[in-house]
């Protein structure tokens, strides 16, 4: 189970880290959707920093389980406010990948409650 624990937190803490550069970097595919997401610009750092701290957490709970476990839950509350924001506009195509990232947010943190 922490073998699964750590694929998994490493492939979304790569995810995580990608998004948050382009939260950075702003190319115009990412400002655009923000503005249909009726988020403002000003928006973008802090959910960089975010995603940062929440790839950060998942990596620290290869050797602190409920830092783990804490970060898991950021991130899954993180992605479901996204789900929300893009339900919020009616933007339907973008709320299914969000559920998918908030999914596997779940099974994360528990695959490493699992191993505590």
């Amino acid at each position: 189970m922490f073998i699964a624990y750590v694929i998994l937190a490493a492939l979304l803490s790569a995810v995580l880290l990608s998004s948050a550069a382009a939260k950075f970097t702003r190319p115009k595919r990412l400002v655009a959707q923000m503005s249909t997401l009726a988020l403002p610009d000003n928006m973008l750092p802090f959910l960089g920093v975010v995603q940062i701290a929440g790839a950060v957490g998942l990596i620290a709970g290869f050797w602190w389980g409920l830092l783990g476990i804490a970060a898991a839950v950021g991130v899954t509350l993180y992605f479901l406010g996204a789900v929300a924001a893009h339900l919020r506009v009616k933007d339907f195509p973008g709320a299914p990948a969000a559920a998918a990232l908030a999914v596997v947010a779940v099974i994360v943190g528990l695959l490493r409650a699992a191993t505590l």
